[in-house]
C-alpha cells in the first residue's frame, strides 16, 4: 500500500531531525519535506546536515518527498515570488534555479520526487479564464520551464509531480492533463501530485470518482481537510472531504507512493496535528463506508 506521510510545512517549530523522531514514533513511514528557512535551506545546508537528515530517515524507515512550496523562502514580502510566469525572465530564472536546487536536494536525500507548481500568473490570469493570448503566453513559460527542470530531474534519477493549485495558473486537474499535453512526449514522465482539498475548492467532485479516473498518474498525494470550498487546510474532520472514500480509491488504483497530510497552518499544534491526524486516518481505512 502507499506511505502514509506528514509534511514538515507543518512542524515548522521543530528540528527536522525531531520532526523526523516524532512522526516515526507516531507510525508515519513517510516525510514530505518541505526546504525552508528551518529546514534544510538549499541556499545555506551543508553537506553535513543533509547526511544527517538522510541517515536519520533511513534509520527511522522514514521515505523522504520533497516539496517545493515554501512561502517566503525566494522573497521575504511575497508569498510564492517569483513564479515560473513571471515577466521578467530573471524572476522566473530565480524559481528554475531554486527548483533545480530542490532536484538536487532530493538526489542527495535519496528522496525519488519534488513537487511544484505553476505559481501565481501575473494579473492572476489562470488556465481557464482571462485573455486567450495571455494565456498562450503564460503556458509557453510554463512548458518551457518544466522542459528545462525534467532534463536536469532525469538526469539526477528523481521523478517530477505536478501540482494543481487554486488561485495559481493551473489550479485544477483539468490543467494538468492540458499541460501533459503541451508538453507532448515529454509529458509522459510528468506525475500528478494531487491534493485531495484542493478537489473541494474546485469542485472536481466526488473526490473518489477523480482518483480512479486519474489514477494512472497520480504520483503524490496530499492528504487535507476543506470546509464550504474555502482553500485553507484543516485536520481531517473539520470539513467536508470523505477521507474514508479517498484512502480507499487510492487503494483502488494501487497507488503506491506517499500520501502526506499537509497542514502549513497548525506549526503551533504540529505534534497533537500529526498525533490527531494518524489516528483519523488508521480509523478510515479500517472502517466501512458510511451508508445513507
Amino acid at each position: 500500500m502507499f506511505r502514509l506521510a506528514y509534511n514538515t510545512n507543518g512542524l515548522a517549530h521543530h528540528r527536522l531531525v525531531d520532526a523526523l523522531h516524532l512522526l516515526a514514533d507516531l507510525g508515519y513511514e513517510g516525510v514530505a519535506l518541505t526546504p525552508d528557512v528551518g529546514h534544510l535551506d538549499p541556499f545555506r545546508t551543508t553537506v553535513d546536515e543533509v547526511h544527517t537528515v538522510r541517515r536519520t530517515a533511513e534509520d527511522l524507515g522514514l521515505a523522504i518527498a520533497v516539496e517545493s512550496g515554501a512561502r517566503y523562502l525566494l522573497d521575504p514580502a511575497r508569498k510564492h515570488f517569483p513564479s515560473l510566469l513571471e515577466d521578467a525572465a530573471e524572476h522566473r530564472e530565480r524559481r528554475l534555479d531554486f527548483l533545480e536546487r530542490s532536484l538536487e536536494l532530493a538526489a542527495e536525500l535519496g528522496a525519488p520526487l519534488v513537487s511544484l507548481w505553476a505559481g501565481v500568473a501575473p494579473c492572476g490570469t489562470t488556465a481557464e479564464g482571462g485573455d486567450a493570448a495571455r494565456r498562450e503566453v503564460l503556458w509557453e513559460r510554463l512548458v518551457l520551464g518544466l522542459r528545462r527542470l525534467m532534463e536536469h530531474a532525469e538526469s539526477l534519477d528523481v521523478a517530477l509531480a505536478f501540482e494543481p493549485e487554486p488561485g495559481m495558473f493551473v489550479e485544477r486537474p483539468a490543467g494538468y492533463e492540458e499541460l501533459r499535453a503541451r508538453l507532448g512526449n515529454e509529458g509522459a514522465s510528468l506525475g500528478l501530485c494531487l491534493d485531495v482539498g484542493h478537489l473541494l475548492v474546485t469542485g472536481d467532485r466526488p473526490e473518489a470518482d477523480v482518483i480512479r479516473r486519474l489514477g494512472p498518474w497520480i504520483a503524490h498525494v496530499h492528504l487535507d481537510d476543506i470546509a464550504g470550498g474555502r482553500h485553507e487546510h484543516l485536520p481531517f474532520g473539520k470539513g467536508d472531504l470523505d477521507l474514508h472514500g479517498v484512502l480507499h480509491a487510492l487503494l483502488d488504483v494501487h497507488f503506491r507512493g506517499m500520501a502526506a497530510v499537509e497542514l502549513s497552518r497548525d506549526s503551533h499544534r504540529g505534534a497533537q496535528a500529526a498525533r490527531e491526524s494518524m489516528t483519523a486516518l488508521r480509523q478510515a481505512l479500517h472502517s466501512t463506508p458510511n451508508r445513507p
